[in-house]
């Protein structure tokens, strides 16, 4: 339509002189251009020979052949490229399918392209389904629902904290005046949820469990909330994976008297591993074979047989349900517990004040394992209040799951994709004369969590203050 006509030209004239900075050729698909900097594509292809593609320029090319790099999000450590074939590329084109995006949808996306979410399954499954995609160069949630407006979006893309990130803003009379109909993404909380549909109206979303590197996906089809998808009967003949015993302490999965790993009963927590076939390989990381046999699991339930490890622990319930339920990286051992990092940022989330909480352990003199620390960014208008967050998370969480230290922090790091950072939170730990952001320490006599001194972190350093 004209319509849209004009909107495409508007967009592509707001960013061209930063394309053309970039030295990025922009051309219409059309056989004219009114647009200065901007080319016509169909009066070139007219012009192209009808002869087929010579063969030889392919030949070299199959479904095992990299395609391209894509490097991890590095929230647990440095990125590490991963190499991503035809093969991995198309089957990540399919969730685009798979969720029901069609060719007169219009897809929006804030993700950096480098992501793989925005590549393979935005930009590509738009080729895959001829749909639209409106690319934006960095996320704006004050501005994300005016450019569905404006650009008439069905089906949006989302990872990590970006929808909680919506919520977040204030309401507006407007909330639900659009034409999204789907969300397609990842990392989504169960209580983000919830907020989100009953704020922005009846969007259909569609979360899904996968890695850059895995071989192994699901996608919450029935749109459950809180699940990352469900296991069936046709995946789990055509796909071997399974759900282990691990030992967060140690580090490494459980193994019996024959050195043998082992399955956990439906309900428990595992950790995720698929059998490497020609069907479901791991292609590994570029330049990197240390790192590649470091995800690679041997002899896991008989002599010989090979498994991705995906350093995820997540969980089965009897429904057949899947749930996230936390890094193996940031998954903690306190008082002889395994402290799940995702459950407890959940609980501290609930709080009025609280608008964004990253949750891990840190070492402490003395103890085996790590204790719970949380940074905190309060909400706008809000203050923080020691002696409320004190009376919810004793309300919710066991006394080995309560984080004892507290960092307030104006702004939570977090990577391009919208995960948080935690590597140099856990080396920083909680020592108020190398933090300059406020500290606080869960006080049980007081039944408040109150400001953190030189004294406390002494005597905890010392031994002399029980925790």
């Amino acid at each position: 339509s004209k319509t849209l006509h004009f909107k495409l030209q508007e967009a592509v004239e707001e960013v061209l002189p930063t394309l053309k900075k970039d030295g990025v050729s922009v051309y219409y698909v059309s056989r004219t251009s009114n647009t200065d900097g901007v080319d016509s594509l169909l009066d070139k292809v007219d012009e192209v020979s009808t002869e087929p593609i010579p063969e030889s320029w392919r030949s070299q090319v199959t479904f095992s052949t990299p395609a391209l790099y894509i490097y991890t999000s590095g929230t647990t450590g440095l990125p590490k490229a991963a190499t991503i074939n035809h093969h991995r590329l198309w089957y990540g084109t399919g969730l685009a399918l798979a969720s029901g995006i069609k060719a007169n949808d219009i897809i929006y996306t804030t993700l950096p392209l480098y992501h793989s979410a925005a590549l393979m399954i935005g930009l590509h499954g738009c080729i895959l389904t001829g749909a639209t995609i409106a690319l934006r160069s960095k996320f704006s949630a004050s501005q994300f629902w005016d450019d569905c407006r404006k650009y008439n979006v069905t089906a949006i893309q989302y990872i990590g904290e970006l929808l909680r990130y919506l919520c977040n803003t204030p309401q507006k009379p407007n909330d639900r005046d659009h034409k999204v109909r789907l969300a397609l993404g990842n990392g989504l909380r169960g209580d983000v949820w919830r907020e989100f549909i009953k704020r922005f109206g009846d969007i259909h979303i569609y979360e899904f469990y996968a890695s850059t590197e895995g071989n192994i996906g699901f996608m919450n089809y029935p749109r459950k909330v809180g699940a990352v998808g469900r296991a069936n009967y046709i995946q789990r003949k055509v796909v071997t994976y399974e759900l282990i015993k691990y030992d967060v302490e140690k580090d490494e999965p459980v193994r019996d008297a024959n050195g043998y790993c082992i399955k956990v009963p439906k309900g428990e927590v595992g950790l995720l591993i698929c059998k490497i076939t020609q069907l479901t390989p791991f292609n590994g990381y570029a330049g990197g074979k240390s790192q590649t046999e470091k995800k690679k699991l041997r002899d896991v339930f008989k002599k010989g047989d090979l498994y991705f490890n995906s350093g995820d622990l997540l969980m089965i319930d009897h429904e057949d349900f899947i749930y996230f339920h936390d890094r193996v990286g940031d998954t903690f051992r306190w008082k002889g517990e395994n402290v799940a990092t995702t459950e407890v940022a959940d609980i501290v989330g609930l709080a009025d004040f609280v608008q964004e909480v990253n949750v891990y352990g840190v070492p402490v003199p003395g103890h085996e394992g790590r204790i719970g620390m949380a940074s905190i960014k309060v909400k706008e208008n809000y203050e923080f209040n020691g002696k409320k967050l004190f009376q919810h998370i004793t309300d919710y969480l066991p006394s080995y799951a309560r984080p004892r230290f507290l960092r307030i922090q104006d702004t939570i790091e977090i990577t391009g994709t919208f995960k948080h950072r935690k590597v140099t939170l856990k080396e920083e730990g909680f020592n108020p004369t190398v933090i300059k952001d406020a500290l606080y320490f869960m006080d049980d006599k007081a039944k408040a969590y109150v400001p953190m001194t030189e004294g406390i972190y002494n005597a905890i350093s010392n031994q002399t203050l029980k925790l």
